[in-house]
């Protein structure tokens, strides 16, 4: 079995399938950071500024970095930890993003993150909640269709197991 961090690369989920690609205007990175805890694996989700729903650490790249290291830099600001952060996409997913006070959609490229260490204190830490949570926490907080099928298979790997 391969470990957490060297898993293939899970196939994009509904939206992501069904939607003309023509309408995807716009694209980000997320974070999905996980540990090992008492009870198994668990994933950090944080809140959105604006409506409070749970999601990964995701934005926008920056310039002259690449996708894993612009996950790995969101994660870092939006939830403070740091870790491993995979080289290679784990999935995908599509949101409705208001620009402008209109829906454009968004596609976002996800990449693993092992943590390693966690701040208590972090650039966003004033303006968002984070939350450790289980497979069954994570499903039945998360809002996003998309986003819940991408968790779902993350946990559902054979890899998952203890290192």
């Amino acid at each position: 079995m391969k470990a957490l961090d060297q898993r293939p690369k899970v196939g994009t989920p509904f939206l992501a399938e069904t939607l003309d690609r023509a309408k995807i205007s716009h694209f980000q990175v997320a974070a999905l950071p996980w540990r090992i805890g008492t009870s198994g694996v668990e994933i950090l989700l944080v809140t959105s500024r604006g409506r409070k729903h749970w999601l990964l650490p995701k934005g926008w790249l920056e310039e002259r970095e690449s996708p894993s290291q612009g996950a790995a830099r969101e994660a870092a600001e939006e939830s403070g930890v740091v870790g491993t952060v995979s080289a290679s996409e784990f999935g995908r997913y599509v949101y409705i993003k208001n620009v402008s006070r209109r829906p454009r959609y968004c596609e976002v490229s996800v990449f693993s993150l092992r943590v390693e260490r966690i701040s208590s204190k972090w650039k966003e830490s004033r303006q968002r909640t984070r939350k450790w949570m289980s497979r069954e926490e994570a499903l039945i907080s998360v809002k996003e269709s998309d986003l819940r099928t991408l968790i779902a298979a993350f946990f559902d790997l054979d890899s998952l197991v203890a290192a």
